[in-house]
């Protein structure tokens, strides 16, 4: 039961993560693509520096609207926004005339990275099973750092063409599969949290019965999300009214104001984990790559992109030893 069920979720988070993939080429490709975009617009290191590293910046808007937005919508179509911003900003950069044009582009774009960045692990957290759910809530990392590797394969393969041209399908080719991405979606079941939020216990139902390893898992992960939400335990109706909850403001005060000792302990794990990630300038390495390798003394552009590739290999591989790793040893060790 639990390896037919672990095999129908795994093609579904794949599938919903292969979306990361594709939006996260974007992270990779602008640093090999910069090489070109200044020879070709004739522009400087200060502006290349910043159309490289603003994406950041920009992510943090979609990540920041992720969360309300799929509230509203749902995760599901949550993901299919994404997908659409994507297109749209893969598209502008891809016909750029200039920079100012390339830089609105890589703002479209970098608010539809910052969905997907945001929705993804929501979505799988709250779809996969809980003996699996270490593993599969670690796909986004995968896939995120796979479609790194993918950009930086992709400059090397679009940089034998014409200057002019190959940026600009370096940029914009990720508009293909973001359409394809963005339909298969459609296919794949909602957030039974969400539908519970909605009242609709039915559809969560169904949805948790296909997605755990047992019903008695099933009715548990469902008795949980209604305690959350609110619902008597003893509710079995397929539609009920849920209470709407307000804006997000007492969980900003619980976090911030009044945090509980456990609270706090969490907080702090979590806020000092990802503090120190960043601190140590991976995304330095990640985006400025061709950058590094140029001011090392290489000075071949194929030379670099090369390089370029060998390093988000290697950032690959070592993820996907820790993914394999993650549920056999626990996640201190690990850390």
């Amino acid at each position: 039961m639990f390896v037919l069920v672990f095999r129908k979720f795994l093609n579904k988070a794949a599938s919903m993560h292969v979306l990361l993939l594709v939006f996260c080429t974007d992270i990779g490709v602008m640093s090999g693509a910069a090489i070109y975009i200044k020879k070709d617009l004739k522009v400087s290191d200060v502006e290349i520096e910043v159309l490289i590293g603003i994406l950041n910046l920009y992510s943090l808007i979609g990540s920041a609207a992720a969360g309300r937005t799929s509230d509203w919508i749902g995760r599901r179509y949550t993901i299919v926004l994404a997908g659409a911003i994507f297109f749209a900003g893969a598209l502008l950069m891809g016909f750029a005339p200039n920079y100012a044009f390339l830089m609105f582009g890589r703002f479209i774009a970098g608010i539809g990275v910052g969905y997907a960045l945001m929705i993804a692990p929501v979505y799988t957290a709250e779809v996969s099973p809980a003996s699996s759910r270490g593993f599969l809530t670690s796909f986004p990392e995968v896939f995120i750092n796979a479609g790194i590797l993918f950009g930086y394969v992709s400059n090397y393969g679009f940089s034998k063409l014409p200057t002019h041209l190959g940026w600009r399908l370096m940029l914009g080719v990720g508009a293909i599969p973001a359409i394809f991405l963005a339909i298969g979606v459609l296919a794949m079941p909602e957030s039974p949290r969400w539908l519970v939020m909605q009242g609709r216990l039915g559809d969560a139902r169904k949805v948790l019965d296909k997605t755990s390893d047992s019903l008695e898992e099933s009715k548990l992960r469902l008795g949980d999300i209604k305690e959350a939400a609110g619902i008597p335990e003893h509710c079995n109706d397929d539609i009920v009214e849920v209470k709407k909850r307000s804006q997000g403001q007492d969980v900003w005060k619980e976090l911030l104001l009044h945090p509980t000792p456990a609270v706090r302990h969490i907080l702090m794990c979590a806020v000092g984990l990802h503090f120190f990630q960043q601190a140590s300038g991976i995304d330095a390495v990640v985006l400025y790559s061709p950058r590094i390798f140029e001011k090392a003394g290489i000075t071949n552009s194929d030379k670099i992109l090369l390089c370029t590739v060998a390093v988000g290999f290697v950032k690959t591989v070592f993820i996907l030893v820790a993914t394999f790793m993650l549920d056999r040893i626990g996640r201190r060790p690990l850390l």
